[in-house]
């Protein structure tokens, strides 16, 4: 059976194109118009991943539609917006999209990033019972939870790959190549700026001081490190 996916975006133009591709390649397309079809389709359809324009016309914009599917559903989000600012992305992220596409993208450009969010969101569970500690930072690697000084820390899908990533290589440095391919796929290796943007987001919620961060490093040119002087304990 093929994947399914669902196609929000108000441009009857985009719509029709993005469709058109990916049943080129075997994907199954349902497209809506708006926020509130969006969320009354995904409750009925249940589609295995959505992409998501951010300007929607109406009170329910991209990212609110984001929110609101991120209160029930993790079904994997890729936004697709016009606009590429660093803050527009970090919005996107902390609604709960795992990726994003800017317009005008190429058929190939899409086809290979519904490919590996589709690839990510269907990896394994984790079989292991391991607790990793560093200082205040815990992770439940088999609950994929992650708690600062005791208290829950809310990491979407991809977040928690990027921080799992760096915590079973802790105080060893993962370049920006490394890390975009492990986590994201190979066809993500010369998204340096998108890496950044994860990091810099993942701080927030980790660092006490974002801005002088202890716990992920840079290594400038090169990558980052997630420092843990105990060499992170399990239990």
């Amino acid at each position: 059976m093929s994947e399914r996916i669902l196609v929000v975006e108000d441009e009857a133009r985009v719509a029709r194109l993005v469709g058109e591709i990916l049943r080129a390649v075997g994907y199954e397309v349902m497209t809506v118009a708006n926020g509130k079809a969006a969320l009354d389709r995904l409750a009925i359809e249940r589609p295995d991943l959505i992409l998501l324009d951010l300007m929607l016309p109406g009170d329910l914009d991209g990212y609110e539609v984001c929110r609101r599917i991120r209160e029930f559903s993790e079904t994997p989000i890729i936004m697709l917006t016009a606009r590429a600012q660093e803050n527009d992305l970090l919005r996107g992220f902390e609604a709960g999209a795992d990726d994003y596409l800017t317009k005008p993208f190429s058929a190939k450009e899409l086809v290979a990033r519904v490919k590996a969010v589709l690839r990510r969101s269907q990896r394994p569970e984790e079989t292991s019972t391991a607790t990793w500690r560093c200082g205040d930072l815990t992770i439940n690697f088999a609950q994929h939870s992650v708690q600062v000084a005791g208290h829950p820390v809310a990491l979407t899908r991809t977040e928690y790959a990027l921080l799992r990533e760096l915590a079973l290589h802790a105080n060893r440095v993962m370049t920006h190549q490394d890390l975009l391919a492990r986590v994201w796929g190979p066809e993500y290796r010369d998204d340096v700026d998108y890496l950044r943007a994860y990091v810099r987001y993942l701080r927030r919620k980790l660092e006490a001081d974002p801005s002088h961060p202890r716990i992920i490093v840079t290594l400038a040119g090169t990558g980052y490190m997630l420092v843990c002087p105990d060499e992170g304990a399990s239990a």
